[in-house]
């Protein structure tokens, strides 16, 4: 248990540092590439220049993209509830922060029937635990208490401050590239616009996917915490198993419009391989490349996806529970 804690945090800690060197590269290849513009049109104190503007580019695009974000409850379609409209899931959940020592959350009800559970804020103070009905439904009374404490770990561990600390190099890049991508017949701008493009591509790819492994290390840390405080790491492997068959279940179409908040949800509300849909006036022929999109796709799952595979976490919360 203690190596595996250990093992835990080591992942952790190596994919904070390998982000500190992706943005350390962002900013130095941005302003390298103002530098070398304003070099070459011989400008003087191209030095400060090129620092002046890389810090005004990416404030200005840090800014449009956090200040164009949609709330996640809006996301998820969830409206709060009280303790008189949800008398027991509001006992439960009062019980499980007391034992975390955390805040109560605001808790918010959405009336999908995909199996969503999330919690969302920046601080504990102020967090919204957003359950969807499909998940309430699902559960009974121990699971539903198991993946409450799943989602409060992860307040109780910050991880909403982390994740979104984490993710500002990826947010920039992201919306430095999208933005300089939709200037139509950039003309000489193009000497700026293309490099930056590239570098913003790049650092996106590299990013994300740290991230994305940061973000699978913080979900084994908030089942081992949640085992922890119900005191039965079987009850919450249950419940995965349980919610993992729901989402099995669910129409693709309803996973995609789930998709908005699958990276913060206790399981990924995603399809696990691409929806084949025939071509042709008899429905027997492929979609173009379908051999490249399933690659490309599965290449996308193994870099980009947020959350470990739920077989595994399964294994190692009853590998706990064999411990106890």
């Amino acid at each position: 248990m203690p190596s595996s804690s250990l093992e835990l945090q080591g992942r952790m800690v190596a994919a904070l540092l390998a982000l500190v060197v992706v943005t350390v590269c962002f900013l130095a290849g941005v302003w390298a590439v103002f530098y070398g513009v304003f070099l070459f049109l011989e400008i003087q104190s191209a030095t400060y220049f090129a620092f002046v503007v890389t810090t005004a580019t990416l404030l200005s695009i840090g800014y449009l993209e956090y200040t164009h974000l949609e709330t996640i409850e809006r996301l998820a379609g969830a409206h709060p509830v009280d303790e008189e409209t949800a008398p027991e899931l509001y006992r439960q959940t009062t019980r499980v922060a007391a034992q975390l020592d955390v805040p109560v959350p605001t808790i918010a009800v959405s009336d999908r029937d995909t199996p969503e559970a999330l919690a969302v804020g920046f601080r504990p103070a102020n967090v919204h635990l957003v359950l969807s009905t499909g998940t309430i439904r699902a559960l009974d009374d121990d699971e539903l208490e198991a993946v409450i404490a799943h989602e409060l770990a992860h307040v109780k561990n910050r991880d909403a401050m982390v994740v979104t600390v984490v993710s500002l190099p990826v947010v920039l890049a992201e919306g430095l590239g999208s933005r300089l991508g939709e200037v139509e017949n950039p003309g000489w701008a193009g000497v700026v616009i293309v490099p930056l493009v590239f570098l913003s591509t790049v650092v996106w790819i590299v990013g994300r996917s740290i991230t994305a492994r940061l973000s699978r290390a913080r979900e084994r840390a908030a089942d081992r915490a949640a085992a922890a405080v119900i005191g039965s790491p079987a009850v919450l492997a249950s419940a995965l198993q349980r919610l993992d068959r729901e989402i099995d279940d669910t129409p693709n179409r309803d996973l995609r419009e789930a998709s908005g908040v699958s990276s913060l949800s206790i399981l990924p509300l995603e399809p696990k391989e691409l929806e084949k849909v025939m071509l042709g006036p008899d429905g027997d022929r492929e979609p173009s490349y379908w051999w490249l999109r399933t690659r490309l796709h599965r290449l996308g799952r193994w870099l980009f996806t947020t959350h470990p595979p739920t077989e595994d976490r399964i294994d190692s919360l009853r590998g706990l529970e064999r411990e106890d």
